[in-house]
């Protein structure tokens, strides 16, 4: 079992590293100060570590996504004597990268295929253009649910 998680450390961190490159450029798009960028940056590199471990344990996608918006988000909130008020806003930019530009990109291009077709026989490229954004609303709902429940469970004061 060791010997699997080294062979995988490579891995693990080439997605940490391009998961913190990819957030700190929303970040600078997001107009951030330098400080909050360095922490836009541990964000994204959380969340693409996170749904890393997760897929590479069997978890799927959707749910890992899940998981490494539920743990960046609650990391955030815990930084708030760090972060401040913008915890929510680098949590968010770090899990901006988890976002399935891949399966929607298949997903329009399946479509427009099928709007192409004069035959009438593109049922298999509308199922599989179907199933590609049925992906994207899945994986954007984990994020969105991931960001969202520890946001409410850390503030409230019933918790």
């Amino acid at each position: 079992m060791t010997a699997t998680w080294i062979a995988m450390l490579p891995h693990l961190a080439h997605q940490a590293a391009f998961g913190a490159l990819a957030a700190a450029g929303f970040g600078v798009l997001f107009n951030f100060g330098w400080r909050t960028l360095a922490w836009c940056a541990v964000a994204g590199a959380l969340a693409l570590a996170v749904r890393t471990v997760v897929q590479q344990t069997g978890g799927s996608i959707e749910a890992a996504t899940f998981a490494a918006a539920f743990v960046t988000s609650f990391t955030a909130i815990l930084a708030l004597r760090w972060l401040g008020p913008a915890c929510n806003a680098v949590a968010l930019a770090g899990c901006i990268p988890m976002v399935p530009g891949a399966f929607f990109g298949q997903a329009m291009l399946g479509y427009m295929a099928v709007a192409a077709d004069t035959t009438g026989s593109s049922t298999a490229q509308i199922v599989a253009a179907s199933q590609a954004f049925v992906r994207v609303l899945s994986i954007v709902g984990a994020i969105g649910a991931g960001l969202a429940i520890p946001a409410y469970l850390l503030r409230s004061r019933q918790f």
